[in-house]
């Protein structure tokens, strides 16, 4: 059953848009005019120092977005029963309706602005961060890494279990300091300007930042994207960095198996199945981000869609997205996208690493490296394979919930997974 409201009966909303079309549609239009130059929310122009950022997205942003709301065009039903031609008609209307009717972007943006955020400019490019600071002297420094469509929002609900474990469940001995980057091209990190913010200028960035914080020992973590800067930082190996954890290994070797193990069987299955069926974004973004960026940039909608059929394809569900991820937490994370105007850039990061994908393997990382492989990842590599690419795993586990988005689905076991994975490098 679907969290959402039903508003799919045009005749059912006559009246409302008429008012909201004799009251509101002249303002709107005026807004939408207003806002078409600059389309975005502004940043200030980072520098090499530590400046504190706050979030504030215009009202006219706001009001731009309900009247692009207002006047969509959607196109036929499917002619399927499933979710295998895509967003069904109707999650798509209730989306857009809710969206439109009922969010409140306010609120996750206050929740944002509580936590210390701050920009810098590292190699020419403004990076915004999170920053939250155990009161544990002795926590361990941590840097993690989110992904596409993911955000810092993914990682909202495990900040204070993680920074704060006496107040859940934890010790003292279990505290991290965080830092959260938002990585180029996403969110309120600069959009870069040229070719070359591939992974491994990512990593060298994450470094300079975790060195500029004062930090002379810490720990990566990341998934989607932020894993593939993880495995980077594990090659790179810079002054510092003792360790590192993903929730999505790349360590498939690209080589066929004659007698698979039973975990090889899933593996393989897995990996046929998303290069088959599920990398249609992922070739778009990498060949063509620019033109499919027109597409997302202009159209809430659009980018709504794009975005929310990955939590349906990538969360541990029963049949909607809604079972992994509340409709407001999913819409904070496509707001984010629209009002920082970063469907394009944060598309480009396709293009800058198609060569490591969709196999994605990275070869030997020596750097001691730790895995929680939750059951509905997008491929589920089995351990044997990374302990052949990565001669010091010291950790694995198979984790009983959770799919792609692990922090945002299942902040609970992610947090006792990072607590346990960082346990023996902590001295």
């Amino acid at each position: 059953m679907s969290l959402l409201p039903d508003h799919s009966s045009d005749a059912a909303l006559t009246s409302r848009r008429l008012f909201l079309q004799r009251t509101a549609g002249a303002s709107a239009a005026l807004v939408v005019g207003a806002r078409s130059a600059q389309a975005e929310v502004a940043l200030p122009k980072a520098t090499s120092d530590i400046a504190p950022f706050r979030i504030s997205v215009p009202q006219a942003d706001i009001m731009d977005l309900k009247a692009r709301l207002e006047r969509v065009r959607f196109p036929e039903k499917e002619t399927v029963s499933d979710w295998s031609q895509g967003v069904p008609l109707a999650k798509a209307k209730a989306l857009v309706a809710y969206w439109r009717d009922q969010y409140d972007w306010r609120k996750v943006e206050r929740k944002l602005n509580a936590i210390p955020q701050y920009r810098t400019e590292i190699d020419g490019l403004g990076i915004h961060f999170l920053h939250i600071r155990s009161k544990h002297e002795n926590a361990l420094p941590m840097i993690m890494t989110h992904g596409w469509p993911g955000s810092v929002i993914e990682f909202l609900k495990v900040i204070d279990p993680l920074t704060n474990p006496t107040a859940h469940g934890g010790t003292p001995e279990d505290a991290f300091h965080l830092v959260l980057p938002s990585l180029p091209g996403f969110g309120f990190s600069d959009k870069p300007a040229e070719t070359g913010w591939n992974l491994a200028r990512t990593g060298k960035a994450w470094a300079t930042l975790m060195q500029r914080l004062g930090y002379t020992r810490w720990v990566a973590q990341g998934g989607d994207w932020g894993s593939g800067v993880t495995h980077v930082l594990g090659l790179q190996r810079p002054q510092g960095l003792v360790a590192a954890h993903v929730n999505w290994p790349f360590v498939y070797d690209g080589k066929p198996r004659e007698n698979p193990t039973p975990q090889e069987k899933i593996a393989l299955e897995t990996i046929a199945k998303f290069t088959d069926e599920g990398v249609g974004y992922f070739r778009e973004e990498g060949t063509r981000p620019q033109t499919v960026g027109y597409a997302l940039t202009d159209s809430p909608v659009g980018l709504a869609t794009w975005i929310y059929e990955k939590f349906y394809e990538w969360t541990d569900n029963r049949g909607n997205p809604e079972d992994a991820l509340s409709i407001d937490e999913m819409l904070d994370d496509i707001s984010l996208y629209w009002f920082t105007n970063t469907a394009a850039s944060s598309g480009r990061i396709y293009w800058e690493n198609l060569p490591h994908g969709p196999a994605f393997n990275f070869g030997t990382i020596e750097l001691p490296m730790a895995v929680s492989m939750f059951p509905k990842e997008i491929t589920r590599s089995p351990k044997e394979w990374a302990e052949q690419m990565w001669p010091n795993l010291y950790y694995w586990n198979d984790v009983e919930r959770g799919g792609h988005f692990a922090a945002f689905e299942q902040p609970a076991l992610f947090t006792d997974e990072l607590r346990r994975a960082f346990r023996s490098v902590r001295t």
